[in-house]
């Protein structure tokens, strides 16, 4: 993890001097948690995780000056990966869609390393709508606070409290369902 220092230092000589290497330390600071989120949203899509990935950081380094500093670099590439699968939702005309893939389904009813807790949370988060998915993947696996979760999905704070207790309630009954 970089420190807010490093982080300035490298996002300061992408967009004053170019410096792709610096901006590959970026990348390499930032994929690990930047995939787990687009994989939490995709719903284990590796394809679609990787391809948002990469457009994602395309996106970023293309418009590295026109990063602000307001909020930390972290939440601004979330933001741009937020705003990248919405757009892919959208270009793929569909309104609650499970990216789940055949083959992750296949892994995971296979895998002997898969816990009978985890399937649960699995099935819970197929149930959820994006938005829901999204902010249960902030909150609870990236460990954001609710300021930076709104930053990131442009929601008023109430509307991702709400989604938030929504997307609990219907893990809780799916879970408690299962058993």
């Amino acid at each position: 993890m970089l420190s807010k220092l490093e982080e300035i230092k490298l996002v300061s000589q992408c967009a004053l001097g170019d410096n792709r290497r610096a901006f590959g330390q970026l990348v390499e600071a930032y994929q690990p948690r930047l995939r787990r989120f687009l994989m939490n949203l995709t719903m284990g899509d590796e394809n679609l995780t990787d391809d948002l990935a990469q457009e994602t950081f395309i996106k970023a380094y293309t418009g590295i000056r026109s990063f602000k500093g307001l909020s930390g670099f972290g939440t601004w590439l979330y933001r741009i990966a937020y705003n990248e699968f919405y757009s892919e939702k959208r270009r793929r005309h569909e309104e609650h869609v499970d990216y789940v893939s055949e083959s992750m389904q296949g892994a995971s009813l296979k895998s002997s390393e898969s816990t009978e807790a985890q399937m649960d949370v699995q099935a819970a988060m197929r149930a959820l709508n994006p938005v829901e998915r999204t902010v249960i993947t902030l909150f609870y696996i990236d460990d954001l606070p609710l300021k930076k979760i709104v930053s990131i999905t442009g929601l008023p704070e109430g509307t991702v409290k709400s989604n938030l207790h929504r997307a609990k309630e219907k893990m809780r009954e799916i879970i408690k369902y299962q058993h």
